[in-house]
């Protein structure tokens, strides 16, 4: 309930033209959100005005955290008061639905959303649409493009059967590979042989090498919400960026549960916030 009228207020912000902050526990902490290169403290007007100036700017989000999403739908609206938003993409978007993404924006002004909009997207049930609803559904009514930043399930299929070569030093380095195989075997709690590791590598890694060159396709200032480990500075987009040529990459924010290390290696701020109740993933999954 606390979750549906944080986006409550936001929506109603969003209407008025003035973003509201989400009243959320963790902002009564001084530190709640970090400049990692200094250790700096800085509110959220602080935060939004640096990441305004900058022309491409990646959040990292923990999937099923409810206040990430309400933070992130925040962050949009009030960067928008500081300068005209370029484009907007999302890693829960494939290239097979920008057709209907599009179509969707054109119909929006004359016909509005239609009641079934998850159905109108082909929405993947696997990206909770409780969450990511509210700032799909704002982003449709926003004079800048929404872009799919994924691949399709059919380029997945293909690049496991036969992964294709990586260009690259950064991203190539022994360093990255070896902190994405130990991601993977953790995120599939160790129940994949080893024999599937190389491709599921490959399948992080051209993932993260799509997004990064949809970030240097997209209209400037660019904005994309992702999950953490493909907004890592070191292992993620921002080495695939460096790898096709953007020598300025992009500004990293992270959005953390409080007591999780975010160092400045992988982000160059994070935003703490509340703890979410332990869940066993990994029981769920054998």
């Amino acid at each position: 309930m606390r979750v549906l009228l944080i986006l409550s207020v936001l929506l109603l912000g969003a209407c008025q033209g003035v973003p509201v902050m989400p009243e959320l526990p963790v902002q009564a902490d001084s530190e709640a959100i970090l400049d990692l290169r200094s250790g700096k403290a800085l509110t959220p007007e602080e935060l939004v005005v640096r990441l305004s100036q900058a022309p491409r700017v990646i959040v990292g989000e923990q999937h099923d955290h409810p206040e990430h999403h309400a933070l992130q739908l925040w962050l949009l609206q009030a960067m928008a008061t500081q300068r005209a938003q370029g484009s907007l993409l999302l890693e829960m978007l494939t290239p097979d639905q920008q057709p209907r993404v599009d179509s969707l924006r054109q119909r929006r002004v004359t016909q509005g959303l239609p009641d079934d909009l998850p159905g109108a997207l082909a929405w993947s049930p696997g990206w909770d649409w409780a969450l990511y609803g509210p700032i799909v559904r704002y982003a449709l009514f926003q004079p800048y493009p929404l872009l799919a930043a994924n691949l399709d399930s059919s380029e997945v299929r293909t690049i496991y059967r036969q992964a294709p070569t990586l260009s690259g030093e950064r991203s190539n380095a022994a360093s990255v590979r070896n902190e994405l195989l130990q991601q993977v075997r953790d995120s599939h709690c160790g129940l994949l042989p080893e024999s599937q590791m190389p491709a599921m590598l490959a399948v992080q890694q051209q993932r993260d090498r799509r997004m990064a060159e949809r970030l240097l396709a997209a209209p400037t200032p660019a904005l994309l919400f992702a999950g953490a480990f493909h907004a890592r500075k070191d292992v993620g987009v921002p080495a695939h960026l460096q790898d096709l040529g953007a020598s300025n990459g992009a500004v990293v924010l992270m959005l953390a549960q409080k007591g999780a290390q975010v160092s400045a290696q992988s982000a160059d701020y994070v935003w703490y916030s509340a703890r979410l109740p332990e869940k066993d993933y990994c029981a769920e999954m054998r």
